[in-house]
Parts: structure tokens; sequence; C-alpha cells
């Protein structure tokens, strides 16, 4: 039994301190196992090679989730002060191949492992006291301060898992055998895959807010469906039975792959499994930290893709159809099986949280009432792409968790793997990844009469998402012109220089491809990937499409395409990026001209931005700020406000005669305006704010 079998902490109970201390103990649980991850790598050299192109080095993710501590618990303002600036920018975002995705290796300075590691003791001492002294109440809701705590667990978790993934592609040179993660050590032949027949059901997914153990965002809210009877595969598929479409050239036969299948093909030249290896005509198989005699009976580790094309060859073979499960039938198979949800369903009984092996195992070892490895072993791809359920709403401290992936390109994967813990063991899990990903995941196979569909649509129908849509591409109202295209326009009439701005705070991206008319190279920052999800679909895929609210839940749908605003030709020339505005990475410097958009009254340190923005400034560069200075505590402490108040004196205090105490020394003030703009709730209620312009230029 490893060390490493705690269980999540439940939300509930009785006593305060009992639930701290088992709190503090799933932290530093985490943090141990997390640590022991990169003691697979040979040497500090390593943490800085690259497991893949299209990922950062592994000393990025080893700093990762300590600093996605300090982050959160800044922006949520739990705590005042970071730790180290610089390392908790360099490495607050990862990479899921998305536009915004910052894989550059020339953009990063990447620190000393062993500053990461010092670095990684603070933040343990910060997060223990915090679990120690902290405000709690029982049980932990979605906004206690305490949520922002088991939020940076479980999202350390995740990545305990993805870090392996990586981990076992690196050459076997570049890792050693650890005691702590022993693989399996028996295999044999391959059971002979047969179906299973499932009963109809009505099936619900989804829990709610008051479900007694932590949760992501896409978990929460409804979705029912019925789903008829089918039949499903006794057992994952094996390396065995996968070998029969490898042999009988699978691999070459674009009859089995769709066109992103296809896509692959052509990228990666795979012929065979990622961890699979070909010797002469031999297959080895690639564990953690060796490569062996391949084990007939585990389970095979494929993408999506791979999976999809499986089920085609199989169909054709066989004559009958094959899919993957989609996630409510996947549900049907669990409800089947009898299993029960955290505590009470125990880890010996099937192979995850580490309790057994550190590998994959045979496919015929832990059933579920006649069906295998239901959960456990290696997760499941599934046919369904990842949606937001009927009442899904974001987290405010981590409101890009899942909404980028309702995108049609990320399938849901189910069960949970040997290497999977915390909340990735639970029955309400949803995790989602790109179908040509790697992961520690097989899949099954049904046969279904259900007809697939997307439950996605490509109208953006995040509410506040769509309401910035409606602001800077939808109608104009009341005889006020468009906002993003009016301050596009002053920064047009300002700037010295046209080779480079930058549009801070750019939301859904208007103003942004509005610049790129004059400038040479628009970079567009954000603190919310929800929002510049929209600017890079239009760059990317060319159209934004949108609910535009009219009463109550009545909307019309809404788009435009990127020819009809006119923005074909300039595309190129912007950059989408996700930033924190009082914490941006070091590579966001030399520009001309910097715009900073309704911007200052929203961060939760405006001083420390101003305080630092000239040194991202050309010399004669030109500052631009605009805001309504509507100062709330949600957004920034009181104590941050720059305007809005009284002093100790009983003077007031207006934000504009803030600025400039700060920025004289760096600037100068040349012009101020008002410019008006109009925000649509719905066809019957308007926001009509005023913003004041400030235009700086750098002494």
């Amino acid at each position: 039994m490893s060390k490493y079998s705690l269980y999540p902490v439940t939300l509930e109970g009785d006593d305060i301190e009992v639930k701290r201390e088992e709190i503090r103990e799933y932290f530093h649980n985490t943090c141990d196992l997390y640590e022991s991850v990169f003691d697979v790598l040979k040497n500090d050299d390593i943490f800085y090679k690259y497991s893949e192109l299209t990922r950062h080095p592994m000393i990025f993710y080893f700093g990762h989730t300590a600093t996605f501590y300090v982050n959160k618990l800044v922006n949520m303002k739990v705590i005042k002060n970071r730790i180290n600036p610089e390392l908790e920018s360099i490495f607050a975002v990862g990479v899921d191949e998305m536009s915004w995705d910052d894989i550059n290796a020339q953009n990063y300075a990447w620190p000393k492992v062993q500053e990461v590691r010092e670095y990684r003791d603070k933040v343990r001492e910060l997060v223990d006291n915090l679990i120690t002294n902290m405000p709690l109440t029982l049980p932990i809701t979605f906004d206690s301060d305490m949520w922002i705590i088991l939020m940076g667990i479980e999202h350390e978790r995740i990545h305990i898992e993805t870090s392996l993934v990586l981990h076992r592609q690196m050459p076997l040179e570049f890792v050693k055998e650890v005691d702590k993660f022993k693989a399996c050590t028996h295999s044999g032949v391959a059971p002979t895959n047969e179906m299973f027949h499932i009963d109809t059901q009505n099936i619900q997914l989804g829990k709610s807010k008051s479900h007694h153990l932590y949760g992501w965002d896409n978990e929460y809210g409804t979705h029912e469906e019925k789903v008829s009877e089918f039949k499903t595969s006794k057992y994952l598929v094996s390396n065995a039975e996968f070998m029969e479409f490898v042999k009988d050239g699978g691999y070459e036969n674009e009859e089995y792959w769709d066109a992103e299948g296809k896509k692959f093909l052509d990228i990666s030249k795979a012929k065979y499994p990622t961890f699979w290896v070909k010797e002469g005509s031999e297959y080895k198989y690639r564990t953690l930290d060796k490569l062996i005699d391949m084990p007939q009976d585990w389970p095979v580790d494929v993408n999506a893709l791979e999976s999809e094309a499986f089920c085609r060859y199989k169909s054709k073979k066989d004559g009958v159809t094959y899919k993957l499960p989609s996630e409510v039938e996947y549900r049907a198979i669990y409800n089947f099986a009898g299993l029960k949800d955290l505590p009470e369903f125990h880890e010996s009984r099937a192979n995850l949280n580490f309790y057994h092996f550190s590998s994959a195992c045979p496919v015929n070892e832990f059933s579920f009432n006649g069906i295998y490895d239901v959960v456990g072993n290696v997760w499941q791809w599934s046919s369904t792409a990842i949606y937001g359920f009927k009442g899904f709403d974001v987290h405010p401290a981590y409101d890009d968790f899942s909404t980028p992936t309702f995108d049609n390109k990320h399938s849901l994967i189910l069960g949970s793997s040997w290497a999977s813990s915390g909340n990735m063991i639970m029955k309400h899990s949803r995790y989602a990844f790109r179908k040509h990903f790697p992961q520690f995941a097989g899949f099954r196979y049904v046969i279904s009469s259900a007809s697939y569909k997307d439950e996605d649509s490509i109208y953006e129908s995040d509410e506040l998402v769509s309401q910035y849509c409606e602001f800077q591409y939808g109608d104009e109202h009341f005889g006020v012109k468009n906002f993003a295209i009016e301050t596009a326009k002053i920064a047009v009439n300002f700037s010295q220089n046209f080779k480079k701005i930058l549009d801070l705070g750019c939301a859904t991206g208007r103003t942004t491809f509005e610049l790129a008319k004059s400038f040479d190279e628009v970079v567009g920052i954000d603190f919310s990937v929800r929002f510049i999800g929209v600017g890079s679909r239009l760059k990317d895929d060319g159209y934004v499409a949108f609910h535009s609210y009219e009463e109550g839940a009545l909307y019309t749908n809404k788009k435009l395409t990127i020819s009809e605003l006119g923005y074909d030709s300039i595309k190129n020339k912007i950059s989408f990026l996700q930033g924190d505005a009082c914490n941006l990475k070091p590579n966001f410097n030399s520009f001309d001209t910097i715009m900073a958009t309704n911007l200052i009254d929203r961060l939760y340190s405006p001083k420390l931005f101003l305080n630092t923005i000239h040194e991202r400034l050309n010399s004669d560069g030109i500052l631009i700020l605009t805001s309504p200075y509507t100062w709330q505590e949600s957004s920034t402490k009181k104590d941050f406000w720059l305007g809005g108040y009284r002093n100790s004196s009983g003077d007031e205090i207006k934000t504009l005669d803030t600025l400039k105490e700060i920025l004289e020394e760096n600037f100068e003030l040349i012009h101020t305006q008002d410019l008006e703009f109009i925000i649509k709730e719905t066809a019957r209620k308007f926001q009509h704010s005023i913003s004041e312009v400030s235009v700086w230029k750098k002494r």
C-alpha cells in the first residue's frame, strides 16, 4: 500500500480544528508526492529538457503548481504580498496548444532548480500557515477562502499525473528508477474481449454546490438523458488486441482515420502507440523508467484518434459498428457496476491512486459486477466533447479551468488511471484533452444505437462574455459610438510610432483588431481566457458568435465573420495572450504604445501596475488609460483604491489626482477627455457609463 493513498478531504465536519489538520495533512501529502515525481529525472540538467516541443520544459511544471497557490490567493485577495513576482509570472500559465499559449523559449529565462526548490518550501510554509490560521466555517463552500487552498491542492494532484506522462516520454537516459514508483511485474496472455449487455437507464449527471467533496466548475449543474440499452466491451482494449490493428496496417490505412486523425498521422508520423518501441520485428513497452517485454494483457495507452481509428477497423472487420462510449453511456456502465463515490469506495478495489502499482496492470484483474476496470488502470476516452451542464458557472478564482475546452476539440476521459488521485478518482470528475494528446488513457468500445451530437454550439453562451461581445461587436445604442473603435482611434491619434502596441485588458479583442489597421504588431492581453478566446476564435476560425440577451432567458444569436468586420488582411499582425497586468512576464516590453482600457479599477493592485508600466515602453512611448473609476471591493480592496474615498483628513481623493502623483515621475499628462459607452444587458436594460481617458507621454 502506497504512503500516497490519502483520500481527499470532505467539505463537511463538526470540528474545525480537526478539519484544519485533515487539510494540512492532505496538503503536505500532495506536495511530497508531487516533488517525488521529479525524483525520476536523473539530474537537475534534465529539468530543462522538453518531453514534447508543444510543452514547456520540466522546470516549468516543477514551479507551476507552487505559483498557482500564490497567484490564486493574491487574485482572490486572501493574501496581499507575493513571494517572488518573477517566478509567479513565468510559471503562471501552462500550454494546451491554444492560440494564446506562449511556448517561445526565447520569452523565458528559467531559474535554477535549487531556486525553485527554495521557492516551493516558502509556499509550503505560507499555505501551511493559512490552513492553520485563516478563518474557517464548516461546511467549506464555493466562496470560502479555504476553497482556494483546496483548489491549489487538487490542481497539483492533476499535475502529478500529467507530469508523469511527460516523464514517461523522456528518453530513458534522462530518467532513473525511483522506489516509490514500482511498475506491475506480472502479465500473461490477454483475455479475449467480449460484449456485455447494459439495460436502458435514465442518467443524471452533475452535482449540487452542497456536495460533500471538492469539485471543478464543470462538475456542477445538471444533465438528464435516457440511455437506451447497449453493449460494452468487458475489458479495456489490451495491447494484444490493439496489436492486431497495428499489424494489419491500421496506421497506414487512411479509411480508418478522420480528417483530424490524418493530420495527427501526418505530423507525428506515428506507426504504433506512443509508449511502444519497435526493436526489429518486435514491440517493447515503455514504463515510466524502463523498457520491458510487451505486456500483452495490459491496457493499451493511446489517444482518442487512435481509439476511434481502431473502432472503425474493428467495425469493418466484424461487420458491426463499434464506437467509443459517450459520457452518459459510461455513467450507465458505472451505475451497473454498483460503484460508490468516495469515501465509501476503497482504493484497493481498483488500480488507482498508486495503491497497487505505478503502471497499468492486466485488464482482467479488477472486476466490477462482471465488467473490468470501470475505474482505474488507464483513463477511457469517450465520444463526448466536454461542455457545461445546465447551471454551469465558473469559479471566479479559476474562470479559465473549463471554458477554453468547450470548443468541441476536447474529448472527455473517464474512469481514472493508476496515477490518478484526489478529485480525479471521484464519481463526478470531468477531465478533457485534445484528441491527439498522449495520456495514461486507453479505451473500451460499445455497440450502441445512440446518435452522438455535439453538446456545444458555435454561439458563446457565457452570459458575461456574451455581454462583452455585444458591447464590442454588437449594435450601437442611443447614438453612442462603439467604445472599442473609438479608443483605437485615440491610440492612433496620439501615438508617436506604430511598430508595436499593447492592448492590455483587451477583453474580447475588438480594439485589438482595430489597432492592427495602423500598427505593425498588436499584442492583446487579458487576465481571462474566457475573453481572449473570442478574439482568438475570430482570428483563427474567422468568426465571433454570441447570444444577445433580450428578456430573461430569451436571446437572439449573432454572428459576424472576419470578412464582414474587414480584418482578414490584418489578422496576422495580432497575438492574443493571457496575462496578469499587475505581474506581466518580462518579455512583454519595448512597446511604442500601451493601452489599458477600463482596467485600473478592476486590478487587485493598481499602484503596482502603474509603478512599473513605464519599464515596458520605448522612449517617447504613450500610455493611454481609460476608466469610469467604478471602484469596488469585489475587484480591489479599499486600501488599494486610487480614488473615490476621503482620506483621514476628510479630503476627497479623486483618481486622476492619484494618477498624476504616481505617474508624474515617468510621464507627462498630455490629454484628457470623457468617452461614453453603452453596455446592453437586455433589450430594455442598458448601462450608460463615461470613462475618463488620460493620455501620458513617457519622459
